[in-house]
């Protein structure tokens, strides 16, 4: 699963510089300030942070959007609330079955942009977090699902989105052993040219295809893990710096290689 990530605004940006001219990033900026943290040290989708993410409407350029899809459908907030943490996720392999997620996966896919993620390792009783990267320390892309939904409650359009996982990789399986889980899992990690893809419009039963042949394990060689200190708890230390850094426990040997 993805429950806890770490994403700045130079790498939630950089897309957009690659793709977009000075003027439109600099408008981009002043718009997004008020709305974004400029470093998620340690982000809880259970906080339901605001993060920038690319949508296959807009993928050049990114949209703030809430972590914790809401569906088009929901009545309202006292609905939104009752299961608003139970899609911080969404499982890849049935986005296309499932009413929360199935007109997303069609019709709103998106990309977000981070520098890395948490995962939690179970041992003796007790949970110990673990910071997931790329080896290069560039960011990671993963996949997603997008949505807006209007509050009839103050007319405002909110836009969310869902990561998508899949079964993890053998490094991930190491770390991700939550016995109350059927099966260890990742967030599903995009290459540049997969990421393309995963925006590409479904026209037809091909198109679904490839987008479901996108849904799997991220290659174990260019990630690296480390354990950091507790991110939920008393002695959780929030969003600071360091959050994401390096804590060794004695107690735990976990042979990752």
């Amino acid at each position: 699963m993805c429950y806890d990530i770490k994403a700045s605004l130079e790498s939630q940006l950089r897309r957009a510089q690659l793709r977009s001219d000075e003027a439109a990033i600099k408008e981009l900026l002043e718009k997004i300030k008020p709305f974004v943290e400029n470093k998620l040290y340690h982000g809880s989708g259970y906080a339901h942070p605001k993060t920038l993410i690319y949508t296959n409407q807009e993928p050049s350029l990114p949209t703030v959007s809430i972590w914790g899809l809401i569906p088009h459908w929901v009545k309202d907030n006292k609905q939104r609330f009752q299961f608003w943490n139970n899609t911080l996720n969404a499982r890849g392999e049935t986005i296309f079955e499932k009413p929360s997620f199935r007109e997303s996966a069609r019709h709103k896919r998106c990309i977000i942009v981070l520098d890395g993620f948490y995962e939690h390792h179970h041992y003796k009783g007790s949970t110990y977090p673990f910071l997931v990267q790329h080896k290069s320390k560039k960011s990671i892309t993963v996949a997603g699902l997008w949505s807006e939904w209007l509050d009839k409650e103050t007319g405002e359009i909110i836009n969310s989105f869902s990561i998508v996982t899949t079964r993890a990789n053998r490094l991930m399986s190491k770390i991700h052993n939550n016995p109350k889980l059927s099966e260890p899992r990742m967030p599903v990690i995009l290459t540049e040219d997969t990421s393309e893809q995963w925006l590409l419009p479904i026209e037809n039963e091909a198109d679904k295809n490839i987008i479901e042949g996108l849904i799997m394990p991220y290659t174990e060689e260019e990630l690296t893990a480390f354990t950091v200190n507790k991110l939920r708890g008393k002695n959780a230390l929030g969003n600071v710096p360091e959050a994401s850094e390096e804590h060794v426990y004695e107690e735990l040997l976990l042979d990752l290689d």
